[in-house]
Order: structure tokens, then C-alpha cells, then sequence
């Protein structure tokens, strides 16, 4: 074997066992490092719902406004209930005066010698008397109610954040408990990362974690924040007869499953938009103890 071929030997070698090198180091990191592409950014979501029904008669908010908690997002027709009202305050009004007139005539009764009025009838006039007033409690509960009601007329925020879905215009009619936008929660951005079961041993709550969005390639610091307990089990659903429909055949290939991370997110950088849904790469890096 001459020189040349030696040295073209050799190189040729070398090339190979750098590249099988190269591959075993990326199989090692892809296979065995904790980190993920398969990661989405979450935020708490608030299904916006009136607490009354009726008639909508303004929406002072916009899709995807910004809105700070206790501003007003829109108006209920408050009509009805003013009119409820003043019902419950008639209402109050007769049983405190009942009640006047119960206890005067349970105390003249009470004042009076037994043989003028029986026992019995100073029994009944201190009955009428506690009856009158459970009756104006109950009316009082009822004015109480209306106000309350009346104020649930204005729909506000009840945290900072984005205002998503709005599916309400004036002139709609709008039932009690039925959501018709949604509130972003500014402050509650997190991140999931689906990591595969293999690689749970190296995840430890507290443990430091890098988040790269996918829309810009900025980095978000954060930490484990915990790990996800349980995910649906696909291959054991319930049959018609409520026994377990045990899938027949078996896959030679087993995948991984994926289990959910969450990252609690620290303070955002400036200028960085986040959105819940957005994919991002999570790194969690290991503390050496």
C-alpha cells in the first residue's frame, strides 16, 4: 500500500468515525436529554357569562382589547330588575309595618290581666308576632336579591387580560350562565411540555427550563413547576356492556407516551407576545444534586 493510499485510508476513516461519532451524540441528546419540540404556551381562560338574563344593550369592549379588572365589557337590559326592585322595597315596607303592628298588639295583650284576655290569645298575638318578623327577614333577603341582581345587570372583568371569542352584541338576548366571551388572564402564562415517559426520571420539580417560542426564537426562563399524573388511556375504553374494550392486536413498535410538564414562566422580556396555543421547545436542565 503506497502513501497516498494509506493517507486517503485513513481520512476516509477518520470522516467515518467523526460522523458515527457525531450520530451517537445526537441519538444520546435527541433520545436521552430533557427537552421537547412538543410544547404549547397555556394561559388560565375565563368563560365571561351574565349572572341575569335579558336583553344586551351595549358592549363597551372589542376582540382581543385589553382590559384591566372591575372595567365594564357590556350592559344587561336593567329595567326588569330596577322594576324587581322597587317590588322587593313595597314588599319591605308592608312586612316592617306588619311587624309594627304585631308586636304592639302582642304587648297590649301581654299587659293585660288574665281575665280579660286568655292565655291562649296572648300565645297567638306572640306567635303572629315572630311570624311577622321571619316575614320581614324573608322580605329583606328579597330586596337584598333584587339589588344584587340589579347589579349584575353591568358585566365586569374579573382580572387583568384579553378579551377573546366575543360572541355578544347589543340587541342580543343573553341567558344566566351561558358564557359569551372569553378573558385571557394576562398574568397566568405558562407552558406545557409534552416530554416522552423515557425521559420523566431526569425531570424534577424546581428544576430550571428554557422555553424558545417558535413565532420569534426568544427565550423564556422558567422552572418545573410539576408533572402531569395521568393521561387518557386509549386501549381500555368502555364497552356497550360497560366492561373494558380491550384492543386485540398489539403494536410491535411501542411509542413513548407523551406526558404533559407544566413550566411556570418568570417575568416576561419586554416587547414579547404571548398567546395561548403557541407552539415552543422546552429544555429543562437538570440540577446536579
Amino acid at each position: 500500500m503506497n502513501r497516498n493510499t494509506l493517507v486517503r485510508f485513513l481520512l476516509t476513516a477518520s470522516v467515518f468515525l467523526l460522523a458515527a461519532l457525531l450520530g451517537h451524540a445526537l441519538w444520546l441528546h435527541y433520545m436521552h436529554s430533557p427537552w421537547t419540540r412538543d410544547g404549547r404556551i397555556k394561559a388560565d381562560i375565563i368563560n365571561v357569562a351574565p349572572d341575569v338574563a335579558g336583553l344586551v344593550t351595549e358592549v363597551v369592549v372589542h376582540d382581543n382589547q385589553f382590559v384591566h379588572a372591575g372595567d365594564l365589557l357590556f350592559r344587561v337590559d336593567p329595567a326588569r330588575y330596577r322594576l324587581a326592585l322597587r317590588q322587593a322595597e313595597a314588599a319591605l315596607t308592608a312586612r316592617q309595618t306588619e311587624l309594627g303592628l304585631r308586636r304592639d298588639e302582642a304587648a297590649r295583650r301581654a299587659s293585660l290581666a288574665g281575665a280579660v284576655v286568655s292565655r291562649e290569645s296572648s300565645d297567638t298575638a306572640r306567635g303572629e308576632d315572630a311570624g311577622a318578623g321571619s316575614r320581614l327577614d324573608e322580605a329583606l333577603a328579597g330586596r337584598e336579591l333584587a339589588q344584587l341582581n340589579l347589579t349584575r345587570t353591568e358585566v365586569r372583568a374579573v382580572v387583568d387580560g384579553y378579551v377573546a371569542n366575543l360572541n355578544v352584541h347589543a340587541g342580543d338576548f343573553v341567558g344566566a350562565g351561558k358564557p359569551v366571551l372569553a378573558l385571557v388572564d394576562s398574568h397566568s402564562f405558562w407552558a406545557y411540555g409534552y416530554f416522552e415517559e423515557t425521559k420523566l426520571p431526569l425531570l424534577h420539580v424546581g428544576d430550571p427550563a428554557t422555553v424558545r417560542l417558535m413565532s420569534s426564537g426568544v427565550e423564556l426562563k422558567g422552572r418545573v413547576d410539576s408533572l402531569s399524573r395521568g393521561i387518557t388511556d386509549r386501549e381500555n375504553s368502555t364497552g356497550r356492556e360497560l366492561l373494558a374494550d380491550v384492543n386485540p392486536t398489539f403494536s410491535w413498535v411501542r411509542l413513548a407516551q407523551r406526558i404533559p410538564v407544566r413550566i411556570r414562566l418568570d417575568k416576561l422580556p419586554d416587547g414579547v407576545i404571548l398567546a395561548a396555543g403557541m407552539t415552543c421547545t422546552v429544555i429543562v436542565h437538570p440540577r446536579e444534586d
